[in-house]
């Protein structure tokens, strides 16, 4: 085998139809990854070699071909097959010989690729910035892909004598079983059925990315093997002799074995730096779990821009990743819901997806005629058992201080809490219970809508009554929100709270100590006394470890407020200008809770003393600014005051704490206390919790929407003035998932992948150059090797 395989290189490569073709291959690659701009990796932006490995198959189509085309056809037709047979070789060591070669000769036309590796290596931001695991994954990959289009362009090869059938041949086959399969399953409606999982695509893509799963491994060796015997069975007929069914019969055995060993101990390798295609073993529990089949229908399709590919591909492959471990019951599929349809069917379509909770984005897209604005939907839908729930794919561009790239990053982060999480609460027979206290003068029911209806897709939620519910009726609640009270609570209400909190109860305080609101200052002149409420809550909390001050906070980083500048024609004259009581917080620790949130809007916010207890872990969720004051209860506040400007110098200060998430094991705050004679039921006084959760959050306002004027509700977090979303949705979604879920699930929040960004400005003044080293640089190499060739091989002979 090893004197045939010797025989093949070395004829090829004296031949300068192979220089030619691999020229040609490498040609057609730089332009497509260095010129063309739909494909270019300069104006895609990150650096990576997606392009490559998603273009080099197509092209391969026509490569292995042309390589392959003469190994077995040319032999027959010059009738020097039968003389090879003369030698002491089996039909098998020929092929295999003629087939290793035939791979070796790829590997060959694509070392010089690895010159597209050092440019996007040397513009990276930093330097040196490209997944370096991820691209031997990728190449692996590619390896593979040519392996098994080697074995298909050999079998060609052997069933004519004519190159160019053979070529042509080998070009449908490859074209088939890469693609066929997925455009077969399409027209049949059956991409369900597993058809797709016949074809190359599906593995292929996977271990494009970087990811070697043992499947898709066996089915390239599966494959290969295939068309090897293939090829021994056509060459043995045409010689007159039979096939050995011991052989057919070992192939089969082979098949079936590799099949079954490979999906009963299947295992992935992520070669990427971050693991990022690694799922986590809560994810892989909850697909596993799966009984029934779950549909995600994804709607980021159309012409997009670098970014939202970039967005679009990652969640391919997250879904791909989650369907490995969903034992198949896990489908999707990308649409684009606007695609052929007419303005006025557009707009119905986009207000149906607006009121499945799927919102649309305006996208820039260059044209030739300049930039036009195109709407898409960076959402998907999950559904199952008759049940659907939104996904947002994207988070909004309004997080302060992040670029466009940064926000698109942390979405990608975010995918695979997304839908898993997603998953998990439409599949879920019974949702956790989240109840509102209601009965102290807390928020009215239409300003909490947004809330309860955030709510509503993954909890049962409702208002309690915490002095008429039962407390057994209060244990099944899995999270109490207590929503800016403004009466006292009873020492009866507050033994039920402190019992429900020993017995593993979770409790989400949000608390107002201070009495202000705008709506007075502006209906009272402008001013407004700012005094502490009496809640009767300070004793418990100072227990829990925890003290809400009586003052409050102005900070520079605020939201804005809309302020009557005058009358014009009878028009009142609105301007939005910055309220300093109403703080704007950016979340920057790294706790799930709150990682990559946009800015939590708030309305006169006290400060925190976090004091030391035994057996509580205390995390600092939400603080001010670094630019604040605090202002010490009773107050006069004025509007006036928004007319001076502030001076930073004045407001420069630690920032100070207003959330705060406490764990552990907390001491009860009726401990060496008679129970209440006004609580009527029969509990027993637990002097010590078992392991449980709160969070305490000095601002009651945090989770109000705000209300028209007709009294329809706003979404959570939208402020209709400024017409800017804050994050305070997405905090109380991750609350109520941190406190209600016990699998860890919200802590795949914590998943980093780190952006990998060409240098723009580089690329913008070098971009020629680069185009110019990617297109000649490979071909140039392979011209010294073809000289060099030539040279030996004159040499060699001459003597």
């Amino acid at each position: 085998m090893y004197s045939i395989l010797k025989k093949e290189i070395t004829a090829y490569l004296s031949s300068l139809v192979a220089y030619v073709t691999i020229g040609v291959f490498l040609l057609v690659l730089g332009l497509f990854l260095w010129v063309f701009p739909d494909s270019s990796i300069l104006d895609y932006g990150y650096a990576a070699l997606d392009s490559l490995f998603s273009t080099a198959p197509y092209l391969f189509m026509f490569l292995i071909p042309a390589i392959t085309m003469r190994s077995l056809a040319e032999e027959r037709n010059a009738g020097t097959f039968e003389l090879l047979l003369t030698r002491p070789l089996t039909h098998l060591q020929i092929v295999l010989g003629k087939y290793f070669a035939a791979v070796v000769v790829v590997l060959f036309a694509l070392v010089p690729t690895l010159i597209y590796y050092y440019s996007v290596h040397t513009l990276g931001i930093p330097q040196g910035n490209i997944d370096t695991g991820a691209v031997i994954g990728s190449y692996i990959g590619l390896f593979l892909l040519g392996s098994a289009f080697a074995a298909i362009g050999l079998f060609a090869s052997a069933i004519t004598k004519n190159q160019i059938i053979a070529f042509t041949v080998a070009i449908f086959l490859c074209y088939f079983f890469y693609s066929g399969f997925d455009s077969l399953s399409g027209l049949l409606s059956l991409q369900s059925s597993g058809i797709q999982s016949l074809g190359i695509t599906e593995h292929y893509q996977s271990i494009s990315r970087g990811v070697l799963d043992t499947r898709d491994l066996a089915y390239f060796i599966i494959l290969t093997a295939v068309f090897i015997e293939l090829t021994l069975f056509v060459l043995l007929k045409q010689q007159q002799q039979s096939f050995k069914k011991s052989a057919v019969s070992a192939l089969f055995l082979f098949i079936v074995s590799i099949s079954i060993l490979s999906s009963a101990v299947f295992t992935r390798i992520d070669f990427t730096k971050e693991g990022r295609y690694t799922i986590s073993q809560v994810s892989r529990n909850v697909l596993d779990s799966l009984n029934k089949p779950v549909k995600v229908t994804v709607y980021l399709q159309g012409d997009l821009t670098g970014g939202m590919k970039r967005l679009q591909r990652a969640t391919n492959d997250m879904l791909t990743d989650l369907q490995a471990y969903s034992h198949r019951k896990l489908q999707f599929e990308f649409v684009d819901p606007l695609k052929g349809l007419s303005p006025e069917q557009q707009e119905q379509v986009v207000n149906d997806l607006h009121t499945r909770g799927i919102e649309a984005t305006a996208l820039s897209v260059k044209t030739d005629d300049g930039v036009t604005q195109k709407t898409i939907f960076p959402a998907a839908i999950v559904s199952a058992y008759g049940k659907d729930l939104p996904v947002t794919l994207l988070y909004q561009q309004s997080q302060m201080g992040l670029t466009a790239d940064e926000v698109l990053n942390n979405s990608i982060q975010n995918l695979e809490y997304a839908f898993t999480s997603a998953i998990k609460k439409v599949t879920k027979a019974g949702k956790p219970r989240i109840g509102f206290t209601t009965g102290h003068d807390e928020l009215k029911d239409a300003q909490l809508d947004g809330a309860m209806g955030a709510l509503s897709d993954g909890f049962l939620v409702g208002r309690v009554e915490l002095n008429t519910i039962p407390f057994d009726s209060l244990m099944k609640i899995s999270l109490v929100v207590i929503p800016k009270p403004n009466k006292p609570f009873t020492e009866a209400e507050k033994f039920k709270l402190d019992q429900y909190l020993m017995r593993g109860g979770k409790i989400v305080w949000t608390i107002d100590q201070v009495s202000a609101e705008l709506d007075s200052l502006q209906g009272h002149g402008g001013e407004q006394l700012a005094f502490p409420k009496q809640l009767n809550l300070d004793d418990q909390l100072f227990v829990y470890g925890i003290r809400i001050n009586y003052d409050l906070i102005a900070d520079i980083s605020a939201a804005q407020i809309p302020i009557s500048t005058g009358n014009v024609g009878g028009q009142a004259q609105i301007q939005l200008v910055p309220w300093l009581f109403y703080p704007v917080f950016m979340p920057i620790a790294k706790h799930p809770i709150i990682k990559n949130l946009d800015g939590i809007r708030s309305e006169f916010v006290s400060t925190i003393d976090i004091l030391e207890t035994k057996d509580i872990a205390k995390t600092i969720l939400l603080a001010s600014s670094p630019y604040n004051k605090k202002l010490t209860a009773p107050h006069l506040l004025s509007l006036q005051a928004i007319e001076q400007q502030p001076d930073p110098k004045a407001f420069q200060s630690v920032p100070k704490v207003t959330g705060v998430l406490l764990e552990g094991k907390f001491t009860s705050d009726f401990k060496n206390r008679a129970k209440p004679e006004a609580v009527g039921e029969n509990v027993a006084i637990r002097n010590e919790s078992q392991s449980t959760k709160m969070i305490v959050i000095s601002d009651g306002d945090v989770f109000k929407n705000q209300v028209a004027t007709d009294g329809s509700p706003y979404p959570l977090g939208y402020d209709h003035y400024s017409r800017q979303t804050y994050g305070n949705k997405n905090l109380l979604l991750n609350i109520a998932d941190y406190m209600t879920d016990d699998s860890g699930l919200i802590a795949l929040r914590n998943k980093e992948i780190k952006l990998r960004l060409l240098n723009r400005a580089r690329v913008r003044g070098e971009k020629m150059y680069w185009q110019i080293i990617n297109t000649t640089m490979p071909l140039l190499l392979v011209l010294i090797f073809a000289i060099f060739q030539h040279y030996k091989r004159k040499r060699k002979y001459a003597h």
